[in-house]
């Protein structure tokens, strides 16, 4: 199986080691990965903001950098559950009609690419900490995804997982929300990481880098005992 791969800028700017272990993990799984050097931004930051002429813009682009009738897997249940979501709004009855359907049909997230594509739970991974689950808004409520990372999280040799309290609700990222809010936004990053050390946890694990950011740099201002790991940087370790 070949696919292409899709690496947002969170990823691509702050977390290039994600993307690579991605790669990694698709590889061992036997499947073929093709990267565009070309691709770029999917729009969804312009578009949250409210500058939708140029999210259609950068959105535009993105559907000429996937032209292929394959499969698209991305590190990132955000940037792919917008795509999902708000690119039939922005080019239903265009030009572009036919790209989006298609890019629609195809685009995954890892987790839901492995557990529900590939049907491939165990990927040999061997992580010995406890560990607690942070559902992103964006993966939980745009991209509906929920039992799969813990699905594959339970699979890994010597973790412990423990549910947080409230694991569902907002960390307090939100994009630019973050920056417009910062006092609600600290406060929302607070309670989230106060409920993880309430579990007993060493890392706090989403698919989303955007909240793990959000929550390292106030676990990181504070100097609290817990780490955050994105889910495909957990899933490629022990091997």
């Amino acid at each position: 199986m070949l696919v292409d791969i899709f690496i947002p800028c969170f990823v691509d700017q702050f977390y290039p080691d994600t993307g690579m272990n991605m790669v990694k993990i698709l590889e061992k799984l036997g499947v073929d990965v093709h990267y565009n050097g070309n691709q770029t931004c999917c729009g969804q930051m312009a578009f949250n903001s409210g500058f939708w002429d140029e999210a259609k813009k950068m959105g535009e682009k993105f559907l000429k950098d996937f032209p292929n009738d394959r499969m698209i897997v991305g590190p990132s249940a955000s940037c792919i559950g917008f795509i999902r979501n708000y690119y039939p709004w922005l080019f239903h009855n265009t030009a572009y009609h036919l790209e989006y359907k298609q890019l629609k049909r195809n685009i995954f997230e890892f987790t839901d690419f492995l557990v529900n594509v590939l049907k491939i739970e165990d990927t040999g991974a061997s992580f010995p900490h406890v560990v607690t689950y942070h559902d992103s808004c964006a993966a939980l409520r745009e991209y509906q995804l929920k039992d799969e990372p813990r699905r594959l999280l339970r699979q890994v040799r010597g973790l412990e997982l423990r549910e947080m309290k409230d694991n569902d609700v907002c960390c307090g990222f939100g994009g630019t929300f973050s920056a417009k809010f910062e006092p609600v936004s600290t406060a929302m990053a607070e309670q989230k990481v106060k409920n993880a050390l309430a579990t007993g946890a060493e890392y706090i694990v989403s698919t989303d880098s955007s909240c793990l950011m959000h929550q390292q740099g106030y676990i990181e201002k504070h100097h609290l005992p817990i780490q955050t790991i994105h889910i495909i940087d957990l899933l490629a370790s022990g091997w």
